[in-house]
C-alpha cells in the first residue's frame, strides 16, 4: 500500500574543521572539512497530496519566508518534477547560520521524497549546494573536493558540543569573498582517537579557514 506521509529529521550539520584548499575556474572552492551531525535540527515531513506546496512552521519560522527558489521546493522538483506533494517545514535551526539547515532540510526532503514516492534518491550532485551531498547521510564524513568528494572516518568518540548563534545571519558567499587567501593546506589523515582527549587536541591543530572573515563580517560571532 503507497504511503501517504512521511516523516524524515533534518540534523544541523556541523564542520569540526573546514579548509579551504584552492577555487576552480567556475568560482567553485575547494574544501577539506570534518563534518558531523548535531542531536538538533529541522524536520520535513511530506504528505501525498496533487499539487507541489510548502509551508514552514516553527521557532524560525518567520525568519524563512517561501519564496520559488527555497532548497526544500527545489529539492522536491529535482526528485520529480511536475509530481505534487505538500511539505511542511518545522524550523528550528536558526537561518544562516553556518549549520547547514537549508542543506539539511534539502537532503531530508529528497530522502522522504525517494520513501513516499517509491523512487530512488538522485545521483550526488551539488546542484543543490555544496553541503546537501553530505546531509544525505547524516553521518560523519570527510568532506573534500566541491563537497562532492565524501569519504567515511574512523569511529569518532561521542562529544557534547554547545552551539552559540548571535541570531545575525551571515551570507556564505560573502564569507567566501572575504576570505584573503584560498590556497590553504589540506587536513592530514584522520586518526583512530582513543579518547575524546585525544580528538579535542587534534582537531585544535586544525582550521576554519572562514572563521576570520565571518568575524569580520559580524564581528559578534568573536564574542
Amino acid at each position: 500500500m503507497p504511503l501517504t506521509q512521511v516523516t524524515e529529521f533534518a540534523h544541523a550539520k556541523v564542520n569540526l574543521a573546514l579548509h579551504v584548499t584552492g577555487q576552480r575556474a567556475d568560482g567553485y572552492h575547494l574544501l577539506d572539512s570534518l563534518v558531523v551531525f548535531a542531536g538538533v535540527g529541522d524536520r520535513i515531513t511530506c504528505d501525498a497530496a496533487a499539487t507541489l506546496a510548502l509551508k514552514i512552521t516553527g521557532p524560525y519560522s518567520a525568519s524563512l519566508p517561501i519564496t520559488d527558489d527555497n532548497l526544500v521546493l527545489r529539492a522536491a522538483r529535482l526528485m520529480s518534477s511536475g509530481r505534487g506533494t505538500a511539505i511542511t517545514l518545522d524550523k528550528h535551526l536558526p537561518v544562516a547560520s553556518g549549520i547547514g539547515g537549508g542543506s539539511a532540510d534539502a537532503a531530508a526532503t529528497l530522502r522522504a521524497l525517494s520513501r513516499l514516492w517509491d523512487m530512488p534518491l538522485p545521483a550526488l550532485s551539488i546542484a543543490l549546494g555544496a553541503d546537501v551531498p553530505v546531509c544525505i547521510s547524516q553521518s560523519p564524513r570527510r568532506m573534500q573536493g566541491v563537497g562532492d568528494v565524501l569519504s567515511a572516518v574512523p569511529v569518532l568518540p561521542e562529544c557534547h558540543l554547545v552551539l552559540i548563534n548571535p541570531g545575525l545571519a551571515v551570507s556564505t558567499p560573502d564569507v567566501f569573498k572575504a576570505l584573503t587567501r584560498k590556497d590553504n593546506p589540506s587536513m592530514p589523515q584522520i586518526p583512530l582517537f582513543a579518547a575524546v582527549s585525544d580528538f579535542t587536541a587534534w582537531l585544535a591543530q586544525q582550521r576554519n579557514d572562514l572563521q576570520a572573515p565571518a568575524m569580520a563580517l559580524v564581528p559578534e560571532i568573536a564574542t
